[in-house]
């Protein structure tokens, strides 16, 4: 029997909802009503996905960053108002519930969106959270913790595959995982074809993640551009602005829907952008060699780049040693280093969700 559902992303960065859009396209086509519960940025992304469906207004965490401060002593700093607002969110759900009638509610990363008279999904690929070295003794009591935010919600959704071929490591397979936890394989909103795409472009950059480390990010990245003549494209992540140009060699885009970044990603040689897991599984997905530069100080993709470059999936670059003689491909790296063959596990869960009662 179809359910009413509703989707609420993390709104740290924009990965968190771009994943939930394969989701919410396999809801839709298996007959369930959407809600989608977000804000800001998020919420601007997906109704330029979904015009068509009911938005809730579900203030995020509005995490800061800084230039100064590494990522994760800055979000340390914040601990008291994350809190105060996963205790906030945890009482809008139970009216927004009611007044909705709300069957099945899917968090991805949000972490207190879990409601005992409902079920409950839990989206995360990091079971674990990565510290720093000098406090590396701390990762087992973040695990413990994360786990009994895990163990509110009915089930928790691991979007990467289970064994030794997989994409985040330790961060989902160090620790045993939770009973109520499955893997549901790689989550992406673009999808492969395989056709022989003509290359328009040599290098494609995708600006991505929060301020101010994205803006920090750009203004490198054309800084670095000034010495190179081959043609690029540079895709900045904005979805509020229209602002598409063309300067000498590069075109700049503020935002691509998810067909045209396909498309963009298709034509390009060599994909360079962050280490977000997102951007991990779309590249996966369509199959394209990049270049990964982890944001300084974001712990986890620090880890997520070196673990690739380690499996020469994906080639590392350091975002204070980037140079134009670095952006060029290394036939040591592949993503076709990568091969799993699973059947959709994505399409098996949401199946599910049909029985709950």
């Amino acid at each position: 029997m179809p359910k009413k559902v509703l989707v609420a992303p993390l709104d740290w960065g924009l990965g968190h909802a771009t994943r939930c859009i394969p989701v919410i396209q396999e809801l839709i086509k298996q007959g369930h009503e959407v809600l989608i519960a977000a804000d800001d940025n998020v919420e601007h992304l997906l109704k330029e996905e979904f015009p068509e469906l009911k938005f809730i207004y579900f203030r995020g965490y509005h995490v800061s960053y800084s230039s100064r401060l590494p990522a994760w002593f800055k979000i340390l700093i914040q601990l008291p108002k994350i809190l105060i607002r996963i205790i906030a969110e945890h009482r809008q759900l139970k009216k927004i519930i009611r007044e909705h009638k709300i069957d099945v509610v899917i968090s991805d990363n949000r972490f207190g969106l879990w409601n005992q008279n409902i079920k409950s999904i839990y989206i995360t690929h990091q079971l674990m959270i990565k510290c720093p070295n000098e406090f590396k003794l701390f990762e087992p009591l973040l695990y413990r913790l994360h786990q009994i935010i895990i163990n509110r919600y009915d089930l928790c959704w691991i979007p990467d595959f289970e064994g030794e071929n997989n994409l985040t490591g330790d961060l989902s397979h160090k620790y045993t995982k939770p009973t109520n936890a499955k893997f549901i394989g790689s989550l992406s909103r673009l999808k492969y074809v395989d056709s022989v795409a003509t290359m328009k472009y040599d290098l494609c950059f995708i600006i991505s993640g929060p301020e101010p480390a994205r803006s920090e990010f750009q203004k490198i990245v054309f800084e670095k551009l000034k010495s190179y003549s081959g043609k690029v494209v540079v895709i900045l992540g904005n979805p509020k602005s229209s602002n598409h140009y063309s300067e000498n060699n590069i075109e700049v885009f503020p935002y691509l829907n998810a067909n045209q970044l396909k498309d963009i990603i298709a034509k390009s040689k060599l994909i360079v952008c962050r280490s977000g897991y997102s951007s991990i599984m779309d590249l996966v997905a369509l199959k394209k060699d990049a270049l990964l530069v982890a944001t300084p100080g974001q712990t986890e993709q620090e880890y997520l780049a070196e673990y690739l470059d380690e499996k020469k999936i994906f080639k590392r670059i350091l975002q204070s040693e980037m140079n134009i003689e670095m952006l060029n491909r290394d036939k040591n790296f592949s993503v076709n280093n990568f091969k799993v063959y699973l059947p959709d596990l994505l399409q098996e869960e949401i199946n599910k969700i049909n029985s709950y009662e």
